[in-house]
């Protein structure tokens, strides 16, 4: 008589438990490693963004799974570092997992606020091994890697887009959208600009701050060949001819642009283009889902940023999720698992869905996921091709040195200053700033 499937199972799973290899006998689950933590309550630093009214409502199913709690705080960007520097330096343990800006985790690091990857890389016990660390973007991975350790997992991750109005295009005679800066300047800026009737061919969010620093300033440097220094040498680069001719094409450009825009952040910009009140704007993935749902969004397509004479560098930004060093390690231990949980591979397309970006390239290189949500192949093709990590500057005391690029920049945009004149004092105001701190020897140069 023949054995039985069953009967030949039950028969391999004695023989294997007799062995010392019972089936799944070194299968890591979740369940199973949060079991020594169930009840711990895990504190997290979220914004007002997508990615985290995303990432809140999936929640509930971590806690389902692990019996963690988990206590979201939400900041304005505009606090939320302020509001971490104040919790470690008054150590008051108030948050456990820790946000960080790609401009940030110098200053947490070397400070010792926060634990290491490598620390729960290396126990087995909470270490997924399918978390495929390398399934991160390179320039995500480099971006937080000081001095050769990773200190963080990628979320909420950013790539610069130029999105446009497929119709006003059309109705203007253009069959796409620039290719270069230098396109959009001459050929289409002139026939799109027509203030009588509220249309304008593109608006850069210029708003004093980090919007001024990253998306308005930056964004005509790297381009044209502009540096904010070199570490080499530690000389700050921006009064060079590369720099006074990025920053001067940005001057030509927002002529054409709506009035007072230099006062204008994000939300106006966008609101603007989902007017249907601009041809183009240069604005961060994560604002797809906004501008497609819009009064303009069945108009709204995206694709890669222009190029400048010396390439195609986007804008780039966005955060990382870090355990606090602060807090207990039982605490510790539990914020990593919800941490390695979010910025998991299996979390990457519940996000998406949600309204989240991703930096996990099995999920944004998906072609299923790619049709469903057209922002992710052009966010893709600028991470590969048109990223660099240090878009701003790696440096512990970068808050000080942005506000001053914030302040010169600003005056330079309004015409306070001429661009060789404003260049050549930001120079000399960040040289001066750089020496007396000591800040050069804090500067991370991450991998290109």
């Amino acid at each position: 008589m023949k054995p039985s499937v069953k009967s030949l199972l039950l028969g391999s799973a004695c023989a294997a438990a007799v062995l010392g290899l019972a089936p799944n006998a070194h299968a890591w689950s979740l369940q199973q490693a949060a079991a020594p933590y169930k009840g711990e309550t895990v504190t997290v630093v979220g914004l007002d963004r997508p990615s985290y009214k995303a990432a809140q409502k999936l929640t509930p199913e971590f806690e389902k799974e692990t019996g963690i709690h988990v206590k979201w705080v939400t900041y304005p960007y505009e606090n939320s570092l302020k509001a971490e520097t104040l919790n470690f330096v008054s150590h008051s343990g108030q948050f456990d997992a820790i946000l960080s800006d790609v401009v940030w985790p110098v200053d947490f690091t070397k400070a010792n606020w926060v634990v290491p990857i490598k620390d729960f890389m290396a126990n087995k016990d909470l270490a997924d091994p399918n978390i495929d660390v390398k399934d991160f973007f390179p320039v995500w991975r480099h971006a937080f890697t000081i001095k050769g350790q990773l200190v963080g997992l990628p979320f909420d991750s950013y790539a610069g887009l130029l999105y446009y109005n497929k119709k006003i295009l059309k109705e203007h005679g253009f069959s796409g959208p620039p290719k270069t800066w230098n396109e959009l300047l001459t050929d289409y800026a002139p026939k799109l600009y027509d203030p009588a009737k509220n249309l304008y061919p593109y608006a850069l969010q210029s708003a004093r701050g980090e919007t001024q620093t990253a998306d308005s300033f930056t964004r005509f440097l790297w381009p044209w060949g502009g540096r904010y220094f070199d570490a080499a040498t530690k000389k700050i680069t921006l009064d060079s001819p590369e720099a006074i001719a990025g920053e001067t094409f940005r001057q030509k450009l927002i002529k054409f642009g709506p009035k007072g825009i230099i006062a204008d952040d994000h939300s106006q910009v966008v609101q603007l283009m989902g007017q249907g009140q601009l041809a183009m704007v240069t604005e961060w993935s994560a604002f797809y889902t906004t501008l497609t749902s819009s009064k303009a969004g069945p108009d709204i397509a995206v694709t890669t940023e222009p190029a400048g004479p010396k390439g195609q560098y986007s804008a780039f930004g966005g955060f990382a999720y870090m355990v606090s060093a602060q807090v207990p390690k039982k605490t510790q231990d539990a914020t990593w698992l919800f941490i390695q949980w979010l910025t998991s591979k299996s979390m990457a397309k519940p996000l998406l869905e949600n309204g989240a970006v991703v930096a996990r390239a099995s999920a944004d290189t998906d072609p299923a996921l790619q049709a469903k949500y057209p922002y992710l192949a052009p966010m893709v093709k600028t991470w590969e091709h048109g990223s660099v990590p240090d878009w701003r500057p790696q440096i512990a005391c970068y808050p000080y040195f942005s506000e001053l690029v914030s302040q010169y920049g600003s005056n330079i945009e309004t015409g306070q200053y001429t661009v060789p004149v404003g260049l050549k004092k930001l120079s000399a105001k960040l040289q001066h700033y750089m020496n007396s701190t000591g800040c050069w020897n804090s500067i991370n140069v991450p991998k290109h």
